[in-house]
Formats: structure tokens, C-alpha cells, sequence
């Protein structure tokens, strides 16, 4: 359950955040979609933690997969840059939360 909940925290935050960028543009309606989008997912991390998932797991795996899904929807969504070191940027994001799981397994 605890993973569930992590991956609405996670969902939650990526449309706040893309409704941020659309709203920056000068369309105030988007400013809806981005406080529900940011309460939905510090609600939903809440609700991970109270589960039992410890903290820096939580918070690691939720900005680290949040990273990569806003900057891939940002190329496709509003065509911004991917570059290559972006890309190997977030590959070492990965790596070091994978690290960060695994040394926080008993």
C-alpha cells in the first residue's frame, strides 16, 4: 500500500508541477490544478509515511522519479530541452536513490 500511495504523492506533484509551467504563461486557471496537485501530494507522502516507509526512501524515490517524469512531459508537453547530460543527469539521480534503497534494506 505504501508504494500505492507513494506513486499518487509522486503523480500529484508531477501535474502540480506542469500546471505551474502552464500557468507561468499568463493562463491563471492553472493555478487550481497546481494547489490541488501539491496538497494531493503532500497529503498522499503523509499517508506514505504513516505507512511505515521510512522517510528518506519516501522523499528520495518521490523527487527522483518526479525529476525525470517532469522533465520528459516538459519536452513533450512544452517542448523544452532534454539534453544528454540531463539525461545523465538523471540516470545518476536513479543510481543514487537505488543506493540510498538498498543500504536502508535490513
Amino acid at each position: 500500500m505504501s508504494w500505492l500511495l507513494l506513486s499518487g504523492a509522486i503523480l500529484s506533484e508531477v501535474v502540480g508541477t506542469l500546471s505551474l509551467r502552464a500557468a507561468a504563461t499568463g493562463r491563471r486557471a492553472w493555478y487550481i490544478p497546481v494547489v490541488l496537485g501539491y496538497l494531493g501530494a503532500f497529503a498522499f507522502l503523509s499517508a506514505t509515511l504513516q505507512t511505515g516507509m521510512p522517510l528518506g526512501v519516501a522523499y528520495g524515490v518521490w523527487v527522483a522519479v518526479g525529476i525525470v517524469l517532469t522533465a520528459l512531459l516538459s519536452r513533450v508537453l512544452f517542448r523544452e530541452a532534454l539534453t544528454p547530460m540531463m539525461l545523465g543527469g538523471m540516470a545518476l539521480i536513479a543510481v543514487g536513490v537505488l543506493l540510498i534503497e538498498l543500504g536502508g534494506a535490513h
